[in-house]
Formats: C-alpha cells, structure tokens, sequence
C-alpha cells in the first residue's frame, strides 16, 4: 500500500491559502489617507504595520536587528587562537612529561628549548617545527595545530571546507593546490573573456565537492567566492593589530612551502577585481564570551552583511522600492519560513492593490487612489452610515424610489412596499416552491419591480475644512460622510447632481479623490460665504433639479469673499461677515434651497447663527456627535429625496 505524509507547503506560495484581502488593506489605507497622509505613505505604513495574520515590515526588521545584535553580543573572533594555543600547551606538557624521567643532558636540554620558547603563539610554534617530539602525544598534538590551521583557513575562504578537508596529509595538500591552480586559471580567463561554459563544467566536475553552493555558472561562483572572501577580509579588519599579526604568523606556517599562501593572495586579488561592490573595508564590534573559529568568523561576517541587506530591503527606502525586491531565500535563512511566508503575503498585497487597479501613478510620479479604490472606500463607509441608521432605529430604505420609471430590478416584497408586483418571477418562484405539486401562491412567492424616482436634486455638500475640524478630531468623519454620500448617489441615485464644496479661509469645489487626500493645515478662517456662493451657483446649472444644500461645520463664520477676490479674516467674526452670509442664505431660499446645517460641537454662538440660518432658508439644525454625522447626513438626504 502507498503510505503519504503531509507537512507545510515550503515550494512557493500555499495553493489552498486564502487569497489576499484587499478589503481590509483599502480600509487601513483609506484611514490613513482620510487622517492626511498620502497613499504613498499609508500604504507605506500599512506595510510596516502589517495586517491580523501577517507581521509588517518593522517586525520582521526588529527580528533581524535582535538577531545581529545577538552575533556580536555573544561571540569574539579569536577561537582559532585559543585553540592553537590550547594545543600548543598540550605539545609541550606532554613532552615535558616524557622528558622529565629521562636523567641524560639531551633532555635537559630539550627541557631549555621548551622554555625558551618565545611568548607569541604564532613565533612559538614557528620554532617547533624542526623540534624532534620524544612524546608521540606531544607529536600529535603539534600536528594537529597545522591541520587546524589549514581547515580554518580553506574554510574562511571556501564555505564547508572544513568537512571537505579533515587533514592536511600530502595528499590533501595536492588537492587544494589543483584546486586553486585550475581556479585562478578560470577566473583569470573569465576576466579576459575567454572562458568557455564547457571549462566550467569541467571545473566544477573535477573540484565540485570544494563548493556546497552548487554554482551553475562562473559569475554565480564568483559571485558566491567574492561575498566568501570579502567576509574574511571584515573578519580580519574586525580583529586587534596583536590578533591579525598572529593569525598572519599562523597561515603562513598553515601549508609549509606548498604555494597555497600564495595562490589565496592571488585569488583575493582576482575576486576584489571583480567584485569591487563588495564589503572590503567593513568591520564590526564582538564582544561576546564564545569564541569562533576563522570559518565560523567568516560565516558570522557574512550573515551580519546579509542582516543589513534584508534590513534595508525591508526599510525600502531606496528609490524605486518594492517587496519584490525582498530576498526572501535570505529572509528564510536568517530567520525562519514564517517570515518568509509574511514577507510574501506583503509583496503580493503590494503586488495586487497595483495589478487590481486600486493605486496608480499620477502625472506628477506620486501614488494615488484610483477611481475603483475610491469607489470601494466609498462603500464601507456607506456600510458603516447605513449600519448606524439601523443602530438608531430608523428603517432601511431599499427601494431606489417611491414610484416612477422601473430600473430592471426585482426583490421579495416586504411589508409596506407599494411597487408592482412583477408577475412573471412571483408566478415562477411558486411553481419552483411547489415542486411538481399543484400551483398556489403565498406571500414568500412575491415580487416587486424597483423603481427610480423621475426627480432629481441638485446636491451640495459644503463641508468645514478649518484647523479646528482638525484639532477637534472631526477631520476623518468629514471625509468618511462625504464618502458615503459620494458612493449613494453615484450607486442608487445616479441622476442627481453632487457638489463638493469645501470651505477654510477660502472655499473651492473638490472631486471626491481631492477630497479624500485633502491634508490637514493650519489656516485661519471658515468663509461659509464664499461656499454658499459656490453652492448657489450649482443649484443654478440644474434648474430642474431640486436643490438640497447641507453644509457641515464646527465654527461660526470668521471670513468672507470681497469683490475682488480676496478673502477678509476677523475673529470674533465682523457683522459684515455674518450679514454676506446670511444674503447668500436668502438667495439660496430664493432657488427653493432649504439648508440644513450639521452643527458639530456645543459653541453658543454657533448655535444662534445656524438658528439664524434654518429660520431663514426654510431649513433645519442637526447636532449629531462625531460617530453619528454620517449617518445624519445621509438620513437627511433620503429624507429629501422621500419627501419629494
């Protein structure tokens, strides 16, 4: 019988994931941009933050950083020296046992030479290398110094030598020389342009087991040696003027007379030839308890460079950035698969927010929302009005008019509707109910024909944009009113005609795209005049449109518009101010526009002009907080609309 087992899905995004959602992505971006951020910073933040189930960037970024700052914190760099010089004191204690029995001069002699020997490790076994052991222990031990010497130095070089070469024996010596012979060879005639992808082959069949990368052309190898070599050369740069002179001391010995020293010089200098870019000159700070070895130092090198590179592709704050950019092989590697499947859940958000059309390039090479994004912020915040209408207790208004032209539409008759019934689908709805059985119908089986109202209104929204809306907190229930407002008569009441109608020490009419990315600024002034003048001359493009103004604002009116354009600030506001106003108010009444005012706050003097402003234009005074504004705006509009 087959036998199967299951694990996570590693090879590439999982197939049966859930796909990305957009939606709660464009809720978290329209919240920022609402609050005056730019979509290319919002979507920035949202990318930082992350979303519920998917770690941001600062996250994955403060991992990386822990995780640099553990290597540094932990270890130090001198482990090959510690081990040389435990050795050594083990070569020369051994001999020393052996030679303390023995009463002829020759050991007493040896005993002088040992000590004599010099305090610097590197000089000390330099000197033992003609020295004639009489313990074969001693002998083994000081052996032992160069085949550590010589793994540490491949390994530094050459990732996982040091289980490619467990000795330096004659022959393993010879390997290593043809090794690097044919190597500076390869790369000598890639520098000409002379190498041949057969030469390759042909290298890496011979010296293959030298490499664990499993490089698949020369610029990988050079690649994969170059970033080897320069973590060495950091390695080195990281150490004490003492430690470097040592270790110096120490490879030289490492091969005798073998010309490997020499072939290493050389295939350093090939490697920075080539690869100029790489990290030659760094170094960095250990000071930790736990030695490493020269392969392990490099090794620590190289993944504090790789840290780096992941921290600043996750900071992406390079021109032309994006997560795509990301490593994720690298991401995977330092720290583990969940941060690489959160590193590629935020590089497909980014992915598809462009690829759905939601964000685009404007001319000016700046992000921005598209139409498609407008439309969908629109709809949750129409979602939330209407669910804070219901929470009031006020019924929802599903038809899309009382009576009128019929829009093509049916659904289930409910309890005080008054539109027709459409017979053909309440007739097949009973007989689909009757299964087979005799026809009869029943109240579930009816259905109604939609209709669409024949009037249409003249809308404008004038809504406050002075530094107090800001400072007040009313800046993101502004837009989210406007939004919702926006997306209703776009959706169900596509006739009427909608104005924006902004208004701060000046007042100008905004599309819902400006509107939504309107930032936050400072400036003095609510001129309600000039928005009322804006307003007026809208209701007077659609004659046949009934008007509705309704104007949101938390000040009473501190500016107003001069003849030549200019606008006069004064606070408290001048009676010149409030009587320009208030001639715009009855010029609108005249047009058969009631205002109705949304008065945020509780300022008594507000209060009175708004009164002022209701009496005058036939309208009315709503005092929603700040959570209820959008609902009471859209409540009002549909209260128009029904009572035409």
């Amino acid at each position: 019988m087959s036998s199967y087992r299951y694990g996570r899905y590693v090879d590439g995004p999982d197939p049966l994931a859930p796909p990305t959602d957009l939606r709660a992505a464009m809720d978290e971006l329209g919240r920022e941009v609402m609050e005056g951020s730019s979509p290319e910073s919002a979507l920035r933040e949202l990318l930082r933050r992350g979303l519920p189930g998917t770690r941001g960037l600062d996250d994955l970024t403060a991992r990386l950083w822990r995780k640099r700052a553990a290597i540094t914190r932990r270890h130090r760099l001198d482990g090959t020296l510690q081990e040389v010089q435990q050795l050594l004191r083990e070569a020369v204690e051994a001999e020393r046992a052996a030679l303390f029995p023995d009463p002829d001069d020759d050991a007493r002699f040896r005993e002088a030479q040992l000590d004599a020997l010099p305090q610097s490790t590197a000089a000390a076994v330099r000197e033992l290398a003609e020295y004639d052991w009489r313990s074969p222990r001693a002998r083994e031990s000081y052996e032992e110094i160069r085949n550590l010497l010589g793994r540490e130095l491949m390994d530094q070089r050459f990732q996982g030598m040091k289980q490619a070469v467990e000795s330096v024996r004659p022959e393993d010596v010879r390997r290593i020389q043809d090794m690097l012979r044919d190597l500076n060879d390869l790369l000598a005639a890639h520098t000409r342009g002379e190498d041949t992808a057969e030469r390759f082959d042909g290298f890496m069949r011979e010296h293959g087991e030298f490499f664990p990368e499993n490089p698949r052309t020369v610029d990988e190898l050079v690649d994969a040696l170059a970033a080897r070599s320069a973590a060495a050369q950091r390695m080195t740069n990281s150490m004490t003027e003492q430690q470097r002179q040592e270790l110096a001391e120490l490879s030289r010995q490492a091969f005798g007379d073998s010309g490997i020293g020499a072939q290493l010089a050389q295939l350093d200098s090939l490697l920075q030839g080539m690869r100029p870019g790489e990290d030659w000159d760094g170094s960095a700070r250990f000071r930790g308890d736990n030695p490493m070895g020269l392969g392990e130092g490099a090794q620590a090198m190289a993944d504090l460079a790789e840290l780096d590179a992941l921290a600043e592709q996750l900071a992406q704050s390079y021109p032309g950035a994006r997560l795509e950019d990301i490593d994720l092989e690298a991401l995977v590697r330092q720290l583990d698969g969940d941060a690489g499947v959160d590193a590629r859940r935020l590089a497909e958000l980014e992915r598809e927010l462009r690829a759905q059309n939601l964000l685009e390039r404007a001319p000016d090479g700046s992000l921005r929302l598209t139409p498609k994004a407008l439309r969908r912020l629109g709809e949750t915040a129409l979602r939330g009005v209407i669910d804070g209408v219901r929470a009031r207790g006020q019924r929802d208004n599903r038809s899309a008019g009382a009576s009128g032209e019929l829009t093509g539409s049916t659904r289930p008759w409910a309890f005080g509707d008054t539109e027709p019934w459409n017979v053909p689908r309440t007739v097949t709805n009973a007989v689909l109910r009757s299964a087979g059985g005799p026809v009869s119908l029943d109240v579930v089986d009816v259905e109604v024909s939609e209709t669409e109202l024949r009037s249409r209104a003249a809308v404008a929204l004038c809504v406050d944009t002075s530094w107090s809306m800001v400072q007040d907190g009313r800046w993101v229930p502004m837009k989210r009113t406007a939004l919702a407002l926006h997306h209703l008569v776009r959706t169900r009441f596509r006739t009427d005609a909608l104005e924006l109608i902004t208004f701060g020490r000046h007042a100008e009419t905004v599309d819902i795209g400006q509107l939504t990315a309107l930032e936050g600024v400072w400036e003095q002034g609510t001129n309600l005049h000039h928005a009322l003048l804006l307003a007026g001359r809208h209701v007077r493009r659609h004659p046949d449109a009934q008007p509705v103004v309704l104007v949101v604002t938390d000040g009473e009116p501190t500016a107003h518009l001069e003849a030549t354009g200019e606008a006069e600030f004064h606070y408290p506001p001048l009676d010149r101010t409030l009587g320009k106003t208030l001639v715009e108010v009855d010029s609108l009444a005249r047009l058969g526009a009631s205002i109705t005012v949304f008065r945020l706050g509780d300022d008594p003097r507000l209060t009175r002009f708004v009164d002022t402003v209701a009496r005058r234009s036939g309208g009315r005074v709503v005092a929603p907080d700040e959570d209820g504004l959008g609902a009471a705006v859209v409540s009002d509009y549909l209260r128009s609309r029904k009572r035409r």
